[in-house]
């Protein structure tokens, strides 16, 4: 496996322990992260917010930030906040949607 690769996996491991303070599902599965690329320990994420005027914005986005920088490996990190494409409940993984009720 790549280290690249390998990298990915630990950052995608952190992601599922951030969680939006208003729902009980991790940013990951509930599908906020848009894009992930690793590149000799830099990490460049987008994600977006289930809402425009999220409260807890600066919140999540640094406890995104903190955990990818915490991983052994990375150097450094970004995490780019967009809204395009809009997010939507058909983004959310199968676990996501089940504990929130929508299957």
């Amino acid at each position: 496996m790549s280290e690249s690769l390998e990298l990915e996996e630990k950052i995608v491991k952190m992601l599922r322990t951030v969680y939006d303070p208003e729902i009980p599902v991790n940013v990951y599965d509930l599908g906020l992260i848009y894009k992930v690329e690793v590149e000799e320990g830099r990490v460049v994420l987008d994600m977006t917010l289930t809402a425009h005027n999220c409260p807890a914005a600066d919140f999540i986005v640094e406890d995104v930030l903190q955990k990818i920088e915490s991983i052994e490996g990375v150097t450094s990190a970004q995490v780019n906040l967009v809204f395009e494409p809009e997010w939507s409940k058909e983004r959310m993984s199968e676990e996501a949607k089940l504990e929130l009720g929508f299957l």
